[in-house]
């Protein structure tokens, strides 16, 4: 069983590596460094997503999809677009719309950092601002209605920017299962990553026996 989990903006693939190794046998864990996409492509969101599709094409029968933060925008558009394809779905502190005033701020933050920050995170530090740009008027509320797999919205419970999103999504979702990761922030990934672990496995597992 084929599960790919997908970082948050200014992560890398290591940023799943303690959680990854929670999960138990039975799943082929499958951690992609998501600026390997946008080689050679415009950076913006649309190529991003692209990269992250034909990713998951190449994976033989339905996927487990776990994603935070931009990552879990790209595996909620899949989820709507590829109902299909994807056998449950793990959304970690994720927006079904930009809002926008934090994605300024947050661009503004970027421009004032030192470009070596960016090139750690395997980014260039003008097409990982451009990427931010592009993300400005994504919304997928009309489509929300689409997902039809199994659904679990976690959140940290110190997150306090992206609590009312994982309501509303529990909400709007149909077989979606709200949960909060006690004593983490935003990056539950790495404030918690054992308490991750065995919600991934248990949420999955289950959606294995449906």
């Amino acid at each position: 069983m084929n599960c790919m989990m997908l970082h948050g903006l200014g992560q890398t693939a290591s940023s799943w590596d303690k959680t990854a190794a929670g999960m138990q046998d039975g799943f082929t864990v499958i951690c992609p460094e998501m600026s390997d996409w946008l080689r050679g492509k415009a950076p913006c969101y649309e190529s991003l997503y692209r990269g992250m599709e034909q990713a998951c094409e190449r994976l033989e029968g339905p996927i487990y999809l776990c994603g935070l933060s931009l990552g879990g925008m790209l595996a909620l558009q899949y989820g709507t677009e590829h109902p299909e394809k994807v056998k449950a779905l793990a959304l970690i502190g994720v927006q079904y719309a930009t809002p926008r005033g934090l994605m300024r701020l947050q661009n503004m933050a970027f421009r004032l950092m030192p470009r070596s920050v960016f090139q750690q995170m395997g980014w260039e530090k003008s097409d990982l601002i451009a990427l931010c740009r592009s993300m400005i008027s994504l919304d997928f509320s009309e489509n929300l209605d689409k997902i039809r797999c199994p659904t679990l919205i976690l959140c940290g419970d110190g997150d306090k920017a992206n609590r009312p999103a994982a309501l509303r999504l529990s909400e709007r979702i149909e077989k979606a299962k709200l949960d909060w990761i006690p004593q983490a922030g935003h990056e539950v990934n790495r404030d918690h990553p054992a308490a991750l672990s065995r919600k991934l496995q248990a949420f999955f597992s289950q959606a294995n026996r449906l």
